[in-house]
C-alpha cells in the first residue's frame, strides 16, 4: 500500500548512515512503536489501535480509506473493523446515496478509549522529544514539514531538490 519512492545513488550512502543510527539508537533503547506497550496494556492488536487514533482524529473514515490508512488490504480492516465493533468501540454506518459505501465512526466508549490512547502517545512522543533542546526540536519539525510536502507532492519534490542543489 505504501508509495516506493526510489533512493537515487547518492542517497544510498545517507540511507545507510540514518539506519546505522537507528540501529545505534535501537542498542540502547527499544524502538518499538511507542504504541506497542499502550496495545499491551490496553489488550490491542496495534491495528485496532491505529483503527482508534485515525477514526478519533479524523472522524468517520471509509472501509477503504481506513485499510490504506493502516497499510492493510480491505479484508484485514474488516477483520480489525469486527474485533472493534464486538466490543463497541466503532460502529458502521451506510451512505444512504451509494449502500456499497460503508464507514466507520467511533462510539462513545470508543471516543474515551481515543482519548486515553491519545494522552498515552502524547505522553510517549514527549517523553522523546525531551531529550532534544528547543531549537533541536524545531528542526526536526521542520524536516518532518518538509517530508510531509515531498511526500504529498513527488513532483514538486524533485524540483525543489534539483533547486536545492543548485544554490
Amino acid at each position: 500500500m505504501s508509495r516506493n519512492i526510489p533512493i537515487e545513488e547518492d542517497l544510498t550512502g545517507d540511507a545507510s548512515r540514518l539506519q546505522e543510527l537507528l540501529f545505534a539508537m535501537g542498542r540502547r533503547h527499544s524502538l518499538r512503536d511507542p504504541i506497542a506497550s499502550v496495545c499491551e496494556e490496553l489488550q490491542f492488536t496495534p491495528p485496532q489501535v491505529h483503527a482508534l487514533l485515525w477514526l478519533g482524529r479524523d472522524g468517520a473514515l471509509t472501509m477503504g480509506e481506513l485499510a490504506r490508512r493502516l497499510g492493510v488490504t480491505e479484508k484485514t480492516v474488516t477483520g480489525v473493523v469486527d474485533r472493534l465493533e464486538r466490543e463497541g468501540h466503532v460502529q458502521r454506518e451506510r451512505i444512504t446515496g451509494d449502500r456499497r459505501v460503508v464507514h466507520c465512526r467511533l462510539t462513545p466508549a470508543g471516543q474515551e478509549t481515543y482519548q486515553k490512547l491519545d494522552g498515552f502517545l502524547l505522553e510517549a512522543v514527549g517523553q522523546v522529544l525531551g531529550l532534544l533542546d528547543g531549537g533541536d526540536r524545531e528542526a526536526l519539525f521542520r524536516i518532518i514539514e518538509k517530508i510531509t510536502r515531498r511526500l504529498d507532492s513527488p513532483s514538486e519534490a524533485a524540483a525543489e531538490g534539483t533547486r536545492e542543489k543548485s544554490l
